[in-house]
């Protein structure tokens, strides 16, 4: 056992030592690195500096894990990513942080696989407002504004668009791809089993044009999505929202010099004009090559307890990430698998330290069973200490089930929640095995033994069955929304049929409590479980090993080391971009493993663009 031990330990460090050396670091990088890790106080920031804020950084609830950060930089994609969390704290550190004088608002860069959506960057720009207003200079440049980028920039005391920029002003699209004419080209037959009239996640697989009710529910989710940027953008930019309106009706692209007329930017200019006023704003030398900055990712890492913005408290408030597809079992990374998350609450549950707990979901769903699993968790540990949930960009069907039994739930305006619904797609090949010359036969000791099979459709009889099985598990969804939320069975049967709604619309329906993001339930959670100012707040899920923390360190040295410079992040052409939602349709089959074969979950290609 001493040898297996001595075998294990030299292997590890002879990996990581590998990967040092390979990247020339060497043992005595190696070293550094770990001295470094531990006694490194962070970055240094200079008196009057200004905090660098780069719109092409991919946001997330959770943080990327270390395998993660690896990958990215082995496999040489530049492409900042940092977690929700982890900004809104650095916003609210720079607010406070004297030295700090200013944001630059970097939007020269677009990022295709930023997946961020309008409730996230809604909590981001109520942070750099709250900044703005602490006497915090905000400026923000781009040379190509989208109305996502737009959204968060709108913000600045002063926004410059390149001479030769363009900004999108023409209001919200979702366009779905159906799949159901390739399907029956190919010879593969669909039938679906479902309960809900607005449970629009079948309609790729089973018609060519949506239905009129996903038609109907698609239009207000957009409008009141549209709305709500209309009136932020507007508030920020003294314009009326009825004028925004008309911009997106009769304009669409604006040039630069429209866009100034327009009140859209304050500057028509280039970029070294924009560091010229900063280096004004730093009080730094003309002759120095830019201003005084840091950037927001080397920001979080900077410790200074002056700020009162570290917490250090033996009470916690555990928020827990539920971010991604749910599916049946332990699941993988990027994913909420249910048996996983059990776990974790049945951890919490049981941390006297762990005071409460706050749910953070952004999921359009997925597998019925993994929902059950953890909604009844979260009610087990409701009955022990406070749970609140905060909805992120998306918390629908499966995402809805788990928050429907917590204390109380907060979503933004913009948040795409309901989705009250079930259903089950049942696939055959049949006419495709038998145009290439294949075949089956069967022998069975029941009428329903061979029921799982692909070989044929299902007979009347069989989809009976698995119709029954289906509405069961919406009678249990009904009850759970209910119960959950105290509202009479027959209302929530009126406004579920898996309709989806925004957090404003889902606010006035009483499916959600509050309008607020993730700060605002962190602090009702703390208010709740009366812990004053005595308390800190812990993640979950963590990362649990030494050797997993460790990776995170080596992937950004590697990073340093092989210096991925700056450069435009491109926007693949409009086919490729086609291609790629089609890519992400077919993985979310992959991801469905419901023993039952019942999925809670939103319509599958519902994408605001």
């Amino acid at each position: 056992m001493q040898n297996f031990i001595k075998q294990t330990f030299a292997s590890l460090v002879g990996s990581i030592l590998g990967l040092f050396i390979f990247f020339g670091l060497g043992t005595t990088g190696l070293l550094v690195l770990l001295f470094a890790t531990a006694k490194d106080p962070g970055p240094e920031v200079k008196n009057k500096s200004v905090l660098v804020f780069d719109l092409a950084t991919k946001i997330t609830d959770t943080k990327p894990s270390s395998s993660e950060l690896l990958q990215k930089v082995l496999s040489g994609k530049q492409e900042e990513q940092m977690s929700l969390r982890a900004v809104l704290d650095a916003l609210e550190k720079a607010r406070r942080d004297r030295r700090i004088v200013g944001i630059y608002l970097d939007a020269t860069r677009t990022s295709a696989t930023n997946s961020a959506g309008f409730a996230t960057y809604k909590e981001i720009r109520q942070a750099l407002e709250k900044c703005r207003a602490a006497g915090k200079k905000i400026v923000a440049y781009g040379v190509g504004w989208g109305e996502r980028e737009y959204y968060l920039s709108s913000v600045a005391n002063t926004v410059v668009l390149n001479p030769l920029g363009a900004m999108e002003v023409n209001g919200f699209s979702s366009q779905p791809i159906f799949l159901a004419g390739a399907l029956e080209k190919y010879g593969i037959g669909v039938q679906v089993v479902r309960v809900g009239k607005f449970k629009g996640a079948v309609e790729p697989f089973v018609l060519t044009k949506l239905s009129p009710e996903n038609r109907q529910q698609t239009q207000k989710l957009l409008d009141d999505v549209w709305a709500e940027w209309r009136n932020a953008v507007g508030s920020s930019r003294n314009i009326p929202a009825t004028k925004l309106q008309a911009i997106a009706d009769n304009q669409a692209f604006l040039e630069a010099q429209q866009a100034k007329t327009n009140g859209l930017v304050d500057k028509v200019g280039y970029f070294d004009e924009v560091v010229a006023d900063l280096k004004q704003l730093t009080g730094a030398d003309q002759d120095e090559k830019s201003f005084r900055q840091i950037s927001l990712s080397q920001y979080t890492e900077v410790r200074d307890p002056s700020l009162g913005t570290e917490r250090n408290s033996k009470n916690k408030i555990a928020v827990v990430y539920a971010e991604g597809e749910i599916v049946d079992g332990q699941g993988e990374e990027g994913g909420i698998g249910g048996d996983r998350f059990a776990k974790i609450f049945r951890k919490l549950r049981q941390d006297k330290d762990v005071k409460a707990v706050v749910l953070r979901i952004n999921s359009p769903g997925g597998s019925a069973t993994a929902a059950e699993v953890m909604q009844r968790e979260v009610r087990l540990t409701r009955e022990v200490k406070p749970v609140v949930v905060s909805m992120g960009d998306i918390a629908a069907s499966g995402g809805y089930w788990i928050a429907s039994d917590s204390n109380r739930i907060f979503a933004e305006p913009n948040t795409i929640t309901g989705s009250i619904g079930v259903f089950g797609l049942l696939f055959n090949a049949q006419k495709l095995a038998n145009n290439n010359g294949i075949a089956w036969d069967s022998v069975k000791t029941g009428r329903y033994a061979d029921s799982q099979t692909v070989s044929r459709p299902k007979t009347n009889q069989e989809l009976a069955l698995y119709q029954r099985m289906v509405n069961q598990i919406y009678s249990i969804f009904l009850d759970k929304v209910a119960q959950g939320r105290k509202i009479p069975e027959a209302k929530v049967a009126e406004i579920a049929q898996g309709r989806v709604w925004s957090g404003i619309a889902a606010k006035n329906i009483g499916l959600i409590d509050e309008i607020g993001g993730l700060d605002a339930a962190i602090a009702y959670t703390a208010q709740q479980a009366k812990l004053g100012k005595d308390w800190e707040l812990q993640e979950y899920p963590r990362l649990g090993t030494w050797g997993e923390r460790l990776f995170g360190e080596v992937a950004e040295e590697v990073k340093a080391i092989v210096n991925l410079n700056g450069g435009q992040l491109k926007t693949s052409d409009p086919l490729t971009l086609e291609f790629q939602k089609l890519q992400a349709e077919l993985a979310i089959l992959q991801k469905m493993n419901d023993p039952r074969g019942v999925y809670a979950r939103l319509p599958f290609n519902l994408k605001i663009e």
